[in-house]
């Protein structure tokens, strides 16, 4: 196969390619994060939905390099073709198998559309001949749009506030000028079709799937991840048409633990997790610049956690035990960036930057590079001169 040099392309949120040994480089500092911290030999099976990028990848690396645990992998990226690389999250997935292998650990994977049946239909076969029944579910689809297995529906997901028009402080990636964005609310329908994309109701249709099929284990935990976030970006997440879905995810979700609880002693939660620069929140208005000034602040108390870091927290401190929750029975990762100090920090410098004092307020640099780190590009120790080989096969 022909080797190419890779450079990036990418614009705004949007990346049209990616770096197979930079998204490799990135994967294997997780690995080396999740090790340094100890390895429970522990084992047993982990399912993990939407497991090729951000929390859902670091979740991965966690259950199979922090705890010797056999994993099965879905998501739904492209592969390479004549025309453009793989994406990030293909990449990155190509790396979790050959890391696996090395380290002598069971891992496999489904690269399709997790929302249809004939996805969850495979997922079974497969836990049936490999695994054996789920010790731990991960919830962690991020998607623009979702057709409905049963009425055959495609729905599609809006960022946009609900009730009143927004108008807010938010980033041009392109330009790094800081400026006032309009949004005008979302319709019913917008609202209810982002329920149906990013709700609770595919968490619950594969939580059912598990217990019918008898593949959930003895005190089998299932995991949805979902965000709330601060006052700045309330209006647009929190109180928009995202976090009608997430409220949703949140309300199905104590059902769903009763039934498991039920079945097996098991339980069901929402884990609420810190903000992180992924290329769905790099889509969201006011987030890139809120997240501009998060990460510094919380870098200069310490405070600062990576995806890997927050995951490697989850299991640790949560999925080992019985997990600490709030009063609405969520666990809460975002303890450390909601916490007061933080958040007024991040308030008062809200209140006064512009395009003119960004640097002194904000870390927008920084978040570029981050956001193409996503894609295998700006990773330390990588040469982005030398040719390298696009077409890597994934391991089913």
């Amino acid at each position: 196969m022909a080797k190419e040099i890779v450079q990036p392309r990418i614009r705004g949120f949007i990346a049209t390619n990616a770096h197979p040994e930079g998204c490799r480089a990135r994967v294997q500092a997780q690995i080396e994060t999740t090790q340094a911290l100890g390895v429970d030999d522990s084992g047993g099976n982990v399912l993990v939905l939407g497991a090729s990028n951000g929390y859902g990848l670091a979740s991965r690396i966690v259950a199979g390099f922090g705890y010797g645990a056999k994993t099965l992998g879905v998501f739904f990226e492209r592969e390479a073709s004549a025309k453009r690389t793989a994406t990030a999250g293909y990449y990155n997935s190509v790396a979790y198998h050959e890391a696996a292998e090395a380290a002598g650990l069971g891992a496999w994977s489904l690269n399709g559309d997790a929302f249809s049946d004939k996805l969850k239909a495979d997922t079974v076969a497969l836990i049936r001949e490999h695994m054996g029944p789920i010790d731990t579910l991960i919830y962690s689809l991020a998607a623009p749009r979702r057709t409905h297995p049963k009425t055959g529906i495609t729905h599609q997901s809006t960022l946009k506030p609900t009730g009143d028009v927004f108008t807010g402080k938010s980033i041009n990636l392109n330009t790094g000028a800081v400026d006032t964005v309009t949004i005008e609310p979302a319709s019913g329908v917008e609202v209810a079709d982002t329920i149906q994309v990013m709700g609770g109701e595919d968490f619950a249709l594969w939580v059912s799937l598990l217990l019918d099929e008898g593949l959930l284990a003895e005190g089998a935990k299932a995991v949805a991840y979902s965000y709330i976030g601060p006052a700045v970006t309330h209006d647009i997440y929190r109180s928009g048409t995202i976090g009608m879905a997430k409220l949703h995810l949140e309300e199905t979700t104590p059902n769903l633990s009763e039934r498991i609880a039920d079945a097996v002693g098991g339980s069901a939660y929402v884990s609420v997790n810190k903000a992180v620069i992924t290329p769905a929140s790099a889509a969201i208005p006011v987030v890139p610049l809120y997240m501009s000034m998060l990460y510094p602040v919380m870098r200069e108390v310490g405070t600062h956690e990576a995806p890997i870091d927050q995951m490697n927290r989850l299991f640790r401190e949560h999925l080992s035990g019985v997990p600490v929750t709030d009063d609405a029975g969520r666990i809460r990762l975002d303890d450390r960036e909601m916490v007061e100090d933080v958040q007024q920090e991040i308030a008062r410098r809200w209140d006064e930057v512009n395009t003119a004092n960004l640097a002194d307020y904000a870390d927008f640099p920084g978040f570029q590079r981050e956001f193409r780190q996503l894609f295998g590009f700006e990773v330390e120790g990588q040469d982005y001169g030398e040719p390298v080989e696009v077409e890597r096969a994934l391991p089913s």
